[in-house]
């Protein structure tokens, strides 16, 4: 009997510690941001001055398509933030019910021309039928917003049939860079913040015409989960402040056309 009593006040003491472990993994988890590709530099940029104002809050973002990021928080996935390249991903989630509020519009990205070996400043979309450029990189149109704009552009530019051939998808708007980076495409539509990356700087390149497309409106929800995380909260409301702007328009983005 006093064998059983011991193994038992054994495996009470095992459960304990399990639960003290388990407990503070919890408390040391970090607010996760699922995030647009196109904002990696920027939100990186923001993350940073958030914690420098705040040195307790623990952040880390992951970045993707906004279509995929979309898929993965209604399947489940640990974001406490999402931040879209446009406001169609998160108001679905909002109908859905995986959001904690109401979407906010925070910025407005513009598409440009960029290419690895030419100065792509007088660079036109016309000039993308020249057999110079064998391959044009964009992001997928199915799940990434920079690269639906990008399809919406050639359309309306009356291109697309003629370049649909030498088109190359990236599964976000970061791989599509890549593929100019390394040569695979010779030159790619692509977003304006990426070319305020210090990696990107003093790169030329060309705007391409917001008139060609549908406004590439940002916006943010705080996801199911992140309701009741108060990181995620203080990083939402820092977004919308004075500084948050500063650093987006830093990047290329404009505030929304609502504000």
């Amino acid at each position: 009997m006093q064998a059983i009593f011991k193994r038992l006040l054994m495996s009470v003491a095992a459960l304990g510690m399990s639960l003290a472990l388990t407990m503070a993994q919890a408390e040391q988890e970090p607010t996760r941001i699922a995030a647009a590709a196109s904002l990696r530099a920027v939100m990186d940029e923001l993350v940073a001055t958030y914690r420098t104002q705040h040195p307790a809050a623990s952040l880390e973002a992951v970045y993707g398509a906004s279509g995929s990021l979309r898929a993965q928080i209604e399947n489940g996935a640990p974001f406490d933030l999402f931040f879209s390249a446009d406001m169609a991903f998160p108001q679905a989630l909002e109908a859905g019910g995986h959001a904690a509020g109401d979407v906010t519009p925070y910025a407005e990205g513009r598409l440009v021309l960029w290419s690895e070996d030419i100065d792509a400043s007088t660079l036109t979309l016309g000039e993308l039928a020249d057999a110079r450029f064998r391959r044009i990189a964009i992001a997928n149109p199915r799940h990434a917003p920079y690269g639906a704009r990008a399809e919406e552009a050639l359309r309306a530019s009356g291109l697309w049939q003629t370049l649909e051939p030498k088109l190359v998808f990236g599964e976000n708007i970061g791989q599509a860079l890549q593929m100019v980076h390394s040569g695979a495409a010779n030159v790619g539509i692509l977003a304006l913040a990426q070319m305020h990356a210090s990696s990107m700087r003093g790169s030329t390149f060309h705007l391409i015409d917001s008139s060609l497309h549908q406004p590439l409106e940002n916006g943010f929800i705080i996801t199911r989960r992140g309701g009741d995380d108060p990181t995620a909260r203080g990083f939402a409301d820092f977004m919308q402040s004075p500084e948050a702007q500063r650093i987006l328009e830093a990047y290329g983005f404009s505030m929304p056309r609502g504000d």
